[in-house]
């Protein structure tokens, strides 16, 4: 039957919720070459898989848990053919898994990249009781059409300090538990805050006050703090800013769920750092069988066991657009806005207890526990020696992120004293900490258009974002770099294609789908464990966020590699005095000038 599919059907389709893409395996020569072990000299790899059934949780999406009227499975079948060349049928035997329900309102603050592709994640996989109370705040109506197209309700409106409140207190006008006490699972609702200049702490606390569960990506406050603020540079950092919101949190103890950055990184980057852990241990010879870690003191002593000095973000962006970038616009694969914010905070890395000395710039901060330090530069101008797996060794942006100052404070560990408290719950000095921050080469029109920034001092007027239509080719390859342990250094994550990512989802590129896969599995998780007030991704249940998310994350891989930063350098000019031979795995080794 040769049907004439027209916009119509597809909205039709997008109200009834059909997948647009089933979650089959990549084909092809790059899907092959993603799926085959590695193994040379200097490089083995394995990828991890396990049997799925049909109800299995790793077996991928492929129809919508809000299934499509008979009468229109044929039409969708078409606009598959037509939308997405890949897929010529809906794969049978296979189904989405709906992993939770939200009966109370269910509000998305923001429609940028992230938000719009977060949407058929929920739509496949968390029921809602009350599609009415669907609602996505976001002052612009640019993609009003995307909400149009699935029945979601939009209110176009910018919060600021003076309106958030009484406009987050209208959308939730009920509640079935006593303020700050927390409804079961998702029944009083859920605010998902995937906005910039939204301020994170302020909607947490109110989301306390309704009783309903939060989730964020990122620690973002009100607009003036990245720029023309008066502030220092040690109260821009995202250290300031974590502390700010970990000292909120504790007003909340036993409260209503608030996970607080939980995006690809932070987030899905900290439940990769667990399983890397125990891969290593097995690898290395380490008996767990009487001992698997459970509690932070029991992970943090585990990274210590197994000599972990620290840990890189490593991230490599190959994703290529058919079109090259123009002057004067900034492109990147996902927020310009939020990596400029960032990119010009303070560079920022957790601090480990095997550093011999700061760095040339770098500060010690005054206030908190003391477990990251910051450096008088840019993020988005300072590089680091690091290595991903495909290019090997590179260049990548020391970018303040939470993960390098949660993951370092998560494994840290203390010599107990009687009578002392810490932090992260543990008493006395300090005898073991690794270092983490984040080492991010991002696109190449985002490396250009970094490039011109620093060059001009002016930021962007024109912004733009890849989307996944103008994307040909390419990877985001994100994991855990461990090193300084017994077989040097090791990879694992995430190795997304664009193509697999258009088999998958609408919306989103590769690097796109590794943040909202994460945040789905972050609202799952607080709904399932709805009272444990102010919580990071360290502290959640790795197994069960990455049973949810990882049908999304393309080959997950483990790589070793007996590359330092030491190795293999062109030149020997002024830098060299900052090398340490005696250990490779000293932070000014990793640091470029």
């Amino acid at each position: 039957m040769k049907i004439n599919v027209k916009d119509s059907i597809a909205e039709r389709l997008m109200k009834t919720g059909a997948a647009v893409g089933p979650t089959s395996q990549s084909s092809g020569p790059l899907a092959k070459l993603m799926t085959t072990s590695r193994s040379s000299s200097t490089n083995t790899a394995s990828t991890e898989s396990s049997d799925a059934s049909d109800d299995d949780v790793s077996s991928g999406p492929v129809v919508s848990s809000m299934s499509s009227p008979p009468e229109l499975e044929e039409e969708k079948v078409e606009w598959q053919r037509q939308h997405h060349p890949a897929v010529v049928d809906v794969p049978a035997g296979q189904k989405n898994l709906v992993h939770a329900v939200i009966d109370g309102p269910l509000v998305i603050i923001g429609l940028g990249s992230i938000g719009r592709g977060v949407l058929p994640l929920i739509e496949r996989h968390i029921r809602l009781t009350d599609r009415d109370s669907f609602i996505v705040i976001e002052p612009s109506d640019e993609f009003a059409h995307i909400l149009k197209r699935h029945g979601i309700r939009h209110l176009r409106k910018a919060l600021t300090p003076e309106n958030y409140e009484a406009t987050l207190r209208s959308l939730f006008p009920t509640k079935k538990s006593d303020a700050g006490g927390g409804g079961v699972g998702g029944e009083n609702g859920m605010i998902v805050n995937v906005s910039v200049n939204v301020d994170s702490v302020a909607v947490m606390s109110l989301a306390q006050k309704l009783g309903v569960l939060y989730v964020d990506t990122v620690i973002e406050p009100w607009p003036g703090v990245y720029f023309g603020s008066k502030l220092s540079n040690a109260e821009r950092s995202n250290y300031a800013l974590r502390e700010n919101m970990r000292e909120a949190g504790r007003k909340y103890r036993g409260g209503t769920t608030a996970v607080s950055g939980c995006g690809a990184n932070p987030g899905m980057i900290s439940w990769l750092m667990k399983e890397a852990l125990l891969r290593l241990a097995r690898d290395t010879g380490v008996d767990l069988s009487s001992s698997n870690p459970v509690t932070r003191e029991d992970w943090a002593r585990l990274a210590m066991t197994l000599g972990v000095k620290g840990v890189h973000v490593a991230e490599r962006d190959t994703q290529v657009s058919s079109r090259p970038k123009p002057p004067g616009v900034f492109v990147n694969t996902w927020s310009v806005d939020g990596l400029l914010c960032e990119g010009y905070q303070p560079a920022e890395l957790g601090w480990g207890t095997h550093e011999r000395r700061l760095p040339r710039t770098g500060h010690r901060h005054v206030f908190g526990p003391g477990h990251g330090i910051w450096m008088d530069r840019p993020g988005g101008d300072t590089r680091v020696r690091s290595w991903v797996p495909g290019v090997g060794p590179q260049l990548g942006l020391l970018i303040t992120h939470n993960e390098s100052l949660s993951i370092a404070d998560y494994y840290t560990v203390r010599e107990e004293e009687v009578g002392t408290t810490s932090p992260n719950g543990g008493g006395g000095r300090v005898v073991y900490r690794l270092t983490c921050h984040y080492a991010y080469h991002p696109c190449n029109d985002c490396i250009l258009s970094l490039y011109e920034t620093n060059g001009s001092g002016v930021l962007p007027v024109k912004k733009h974002i890849l989307t996944a239509e103008e994307i040909v080719s390419g990877n985001d390859d994100l994991g855990v770099l461990l090193y300084g342990h017994a077989r040097g250094a090791m990879w694992y994550g995430s190795r997304l294609s664009i193509d697999e990512t258009r088999r998958l989802v609408p919306y989103q590129n590769a690097t796109g789908l590794q943040v909202t896969s994460a945040i789905l599995a972050a609202m799952v998780w607080a709904i399932e464990n709805p009272r444990v007030g102010f919580v990071e991704a360290d502290e959640m249940d790795h197994v069960r966020c990455l049973q949810i998310q990882r049908p999304y994350l393309g080959s997950v891989e483990c790589h070793y590699t007996d590359w330092t930063p030491l190795r293999d350098r062109i030149n020997s000019f002024s830098e060299e005095e900052d090398r340490d031979e005696s250990d490779p795995w000293q932070f000014t080794n990793f640091l470029t000038r």
